[in-house]
């Protein structure tokens, strides 16, 4: 027998071993790695969707939170596993902004992971408190124009959606602010009440409730459709803003080399506990909007993600720490 028969004979059996893989997927629990801490969307949402999936798959979807050095301890979880679709990485926006501010990031996000499953996106909302007397975004902007380098905003740290937002925002208004950086969102938010910050931009689910109360003004939010709820609200391009927007998505990933069936298969599970009414209005609370994409949809997403962060964050000059 030849070598290129050979050659062929081995690359049969083996599409035969992935195929029959394939087809007994799942035989054993799955474990998920989330590289946030307990309690942030980041964790909450994939849970709650975990919790369904689990159920149509056969097998438990276990999750571990994998905390630290910006993502990137729970993310080589993942990249370092077997790629046979038994450890999985659900994630953030905040996965195409890592590369840039974490000094040497060691992972290649486009090649060393695949997207199986996007769950879908938050808005980021724009917030002034009632005594800036700003009623809208056109305001706000008039006000940093009229004297530059005098309007600061907050976020809940360098290289987060919320900053990411209050960047793209300034940059395609054409003005010019100041950032403070806060360790959470909730201590950004404390000092927008106070008044000690000018604008800040927060998950929906978050402000919603200031909202409500009318502690808070939203002015804009970030994504290109308007929110379902806050329908009133413009979005950046109601307000002619070219390049603004921004979203906070949701998303699952497995090793790069996982078998094409077994992504398949978890995508199509996925979509489908997604599309039931019980989960739509578990998603509906969280403040997620669905975001349907296929599994190639979401690789190109995520290369055109980091593309864009990239030339952000580098035109904006803000180095890794």
């Amino acid at each position: 027998m030849n070598f290129i028969c050979r050659g062929a004979l081995f690359a049969l059996g083996l599409a035969v071993s992935f195929a029959a893989q394939a087809q007994s997927w799942p035989a054993q629990p799955i474990r998920a790695y989330i590289p946030f801490g307990a309690g942030s969307a980041t964790d909450i949402i994939p849970r709650t969707l975990f919790d369904a999936m689990s159920k149509e798959l056969g097998q438990t979807i276990t999750v571990e939170n994998k905390g630290g050095a910006g993502g990137t301890i729970g993310i080589g979880e993942v990249v370092r596993a077997k790629p046979d679709g038994y450890t999985i990485l659900a994630n953030s926006s905040a996965q195409t902004i890592a590369p840039f501010i974490v000094p040497n990031f060691p992972y290649d996000i486009a090649k060393n992971l695949t997207g199986a499953l996007m769950i879908g996106q938050n808005a980021n909302v724009l917030l002034v408190a009632p005594s800036k007397g700003w009623k809208t975004a056109q305001d706000l902007v008039a006000a940093a124009k009229a004297k530059p380098d005098t309007i600061n905003y907050g976020s809940a740290g360098v290289g987060t959606a919320t900053h990411i937002s209050a960047l793209r925002f300034s940059v395609a208004a054409g003005i010019q602010t100041t950032h403070v950086p806060y360790k959470g969102g909730a201590e950004a938010l404390t000092d927008l009440l106070g008044g000690r910050i000018d604008f800040l931009f927060t998950p929906i689910s978050t402000a919603l409730p200031l909202i409500r109360d009318g502690r808070v003004v939203p002015l804009m939010v970030s994504t290109g459709t308007r929110a379902s709820d806050l329908p009133n609200v413009p979005t950046p391009r109601d307000l002619g803003l070219v390049n603004a927007e921004t979203a906070v998505w949701y998303a699952v990933f497995m090793p790069a080399k996982t078998p094409r069936d077994i992504v398949e298969k978890f995508h199509t599970v996925g979509m489908k506990v997604l599309a039931t009414p019980e989960m739509q209005a578990k998603m509906k609370k969280l403040a997620v909007d669905p975001l349907p994409m296929t599994t190639a949809e979401l690789d190109k997403f995520v290369v055109s993600e980091l593309a864009n962060n990239g030339k952000l964050i580098k035109a904006a000059g803000i180095a890794p720490k």
